[in-house]
């Protein structure tokens, strides 16, 4: 590992003397980023903010503080001190879209006293090339009861931005609104993707590093976007309350010159500690799954001849995971949504021998996993995760929490700590969009918080132009959940919601593009294993990794179309994907290396099942050409020849 890191600490006299020439001018505060591009300005009476980028405004001045409950307003500040930072630093990742991260900014810590005996707060800044951050921190050991943040964000003249409405599942899809269309009575969900007027700067407004506070909407408020943070259910008083002390998540501003070059960002990462302890035995990989195809309430009865025959799909198939989901456990009832009070996680439904089904699955190279409702897990956690350790589990998706309050963030956090201590993988559905905690536990390996194909079962809500919102939306923040896969693949005219057997409104092409485009190092092999049997494209589908160690974006539009390229060893991969219209993808060959690779490309065909596979030999000075059909797609995969 090649790891850079300095830091930089102003002398008390250089720094106080700083302060005392801004403090006569009223000149903000400003943090620059590394290259000089971006800056974070923050006001002298540290009420406000503003972001610029390459000469021109993202956010314009918005408001800052936090509103306590029972103690004094923070109001009237004055700057006390101002400690500055430099670092750059390489980090390693784990099963991610990377092998590694720069952790690369310009920093500060601004102290704020109140005039009027409040406490002190501490305003935490950092700006870096691809975006800025800042949070709030009161230090000691007071208690701290909190109503609310003041932060807003004002983006600069009325974009049109992409922008999903906020559900407990965070299961919703993105449509594309001017900030003065926004419903002022509506929760919007993170990230609210947007372009400064020029458009040349896109950027996203998100969240980092939750843990040991909670989540937040946003509410239109003129023409700002106002925080509202998230209380827990049936807790009377304020949002958020500690036994001492304070520290808010970061508020994020993620920029790049194209919507699609946030894809490449770690920021979000970034803001989160770095794992402690080994974390070598995380494994990612493709997992057969049972629930695409069962009855969509309750999931696949239970049988050990069913679940066998998943099992040996998978051993066929290559795949190192099968997730055994809703309805193995004893007492589970017909609506898994409902933690029914006689269920029991920790035993096996009548007929089912988890213990023999561990060992015959390993026997053929397959870890199993399992699902559990949230609510059963939490008041037996370490009972449930030691009897899953036992059994020989690799892994638990939890489900169902659909909320982000205090109380759930924590349970996040428990759950993730618990389950990296007995090695165990972790995917939370039912879940609120990610904000960095897969960095602090690579264990925590993907995650839901998405309108995904499972809802093809229910409704008509994925369509190509909702799969294309997503890679430049949702995605923006960490691995999702998406379990593509489906092979019943029809076209939006044809498709037909089917409770069991479910179809796709989207081409084969597409679905196997998905495994490159869609970020998740868990990744579900959706569909019945009767589906994939001589199919076409089932070839690729076994061959694509789900972790990387380089994420390159090419082009595309959001809600339209895109061809994004992920490195694998010395391997590329390359997923093109359009919405609802046909159109030849170009892909420019530059990011290879100077040898000549062999090209192998699955594209679409005449109709929405069929396949077209063809070979050839190119180098980085060649452009690829892939036509794409209606709600299309296409896969290559490129590999050097020597």
């Amino acid at each position: 590992m090649k790891t850079r890191y300095r830091l930089s600490i102003f002398s008390a006299c250089a720094l106080w003397g700083a302060l005392a020439a801004s403090t006569a001018h009223g000149a903000d505060i400003v943090i620059a980023s590394p290259d000089g591009r971006s800056s974070l300005r923050i006001a002298q009476d540290g009420a406000s903010f503003s972001v610029t980028r390459r000469g021109e405004t993202v956010i314009a001045a918005s408001p800052l503080g936090l509103d306590l409950d029972g103690a004094p307003a923070l109001r009237a500040l004055k700057l006390a001190s101002r400690q500055d930072e430099a670092v750059d630093r390489t980090l390693p990742l784990i099963a991610t879209k990377a092998a590694s991260a720069r952790d690369h900014y310009r920093g500060a810590t601004l102290a704020f006293d109140a005039q009027h005996g409040g406490r002190r707060l501490f305003i935490d800044v950092r700006a870096y090339d691809d975006g800025v951050a800042f949070r709030y921190r009161l230090d000691g050991s007071a208690p701290v009861r909190l109503k609310g943040e003041h932060t807003a964000f004002v983006p600069a003249g009325d974009p049109a931005c992409l922008v999903s409405p906020v559900k407990g599942s965070h299961e919703a899809s993105f449509e594309r609104l001017r900030v003065s269309q926004l419903s002022a009575d509506a929760a919007y969900d993170v990230p609210v993707v947007c372009a400064t007027p020029s458009g040349r700067t896109h950027y996203a407004i998100t969240q980092a590093h939750l843990q040991g506070y909670t989540g937040a909407s946003l509410w239109r408020e003129g023409a700002a976007l106002k925080l509202r943070l998230s209380g827990v259910p049936g807790r009377a008083g304020p949002a958020f309350v500690s036994a001492g002390g304070l520290s808010t998540a970061w508020r994020v501003v993620m920029m790049a010159d194209r919507a699609g070059e946030l894809i490449e960002s770690h920021l979000v990462g970034n803001l989160n500690p770095a794992p402690a302890g080994d974390f070598s035995w995380v494994k990612p990989g493709k997992s057969a799954w049972d629930w695409w195809t069962a009855p969509p309430n309750a999931g696949m009865k239970p049988d050990m001849a069913a679940y066998k025959r998943f099992i040996d799909f998978a051993a066929e198939a290559g795949l190192p995971y099968y997730l055994i989901d809703a309805g193995w456990a004893w007492g589970s009832g017909p609506e898994c949504w409902v933690a029914l009070p006689g269920t029991d996680i920790t035993r096996a439904a009548d007929g089912i021998d988890m213990p023999e089904l561990v060992r015959y699955a390993a026997a053929k190279g397959v870890g199993l996993m399992l699902w559990a409702h949230w609510q059963l897990l939490a008041p037996r956690m370490d009972e449930v995760l030691d009897t899953y350790a036992r059994w020989g589990i690799k892994g638990v998706k939890v489900d169902f929490m659909d909320r982000d309050d205090q109380d759930i963030v924590a349970f996040y956090h428990r759950v993730a700590a618990a389950t990296a201590q007995r090695k165990l993988l972790l995917n939370l559905h039912g879940a609120y969009v990610p904000a960095g905690l897969q960095r602090t536990f690579p264990n925590f390996i993907t995650q839901e918080g998405v309108l995904g194909a499972e809802w093809s079962k229910m409704n008509r809500e994925v369509t190509p132009r909702h799969n294309l919102m997503l890679p430049y939306t949702r995605m923006l923040t960490g691995p999702m959940d998406y379990t593509p896969g489906g092979f019943r693949n029809a076209t939006p005219a044809t498709f037909e919601v089917r409770a069991e057997m479910a179809q796709t409104q989207h081409t084969r092409g597409q679905a196997l593009a998905q495994y490159v485009v869609y970020d998740s190092p868990l990744q579900m092999v959706s569909d019945d294993p009767a589906a994939y049997r001589g199919e076409p494209g089932f070839d690729f589908i076994q061959r694509v990794p789900t972790a990387w160690d380089e994420t390159r974006f090419i082009s595309g539009e959001p809600g339209r179309d895109i061809v994004l390229a992920r490195r694998h060893g010395k391997a590329w991969y390359v997923g093109a994907m359009t919405a609802d219209d046909a159109r030849t993808a170009r892909v420019p060959l530059r990011f290879l290396a100077a040898s000549r690779w062999r090209a192998t490309i699955w594209q679409d065909g005449d109709t929405p099942r069929e396949l077209r596979r063809r070979a050839l030999t190119v180098s980085r000075s060649d452009v690829l050409t892939l036509p794409l059909a209606a709600a299309g797609g296409a896969a290559v995969i490129l590999e050097p020849l020597h």
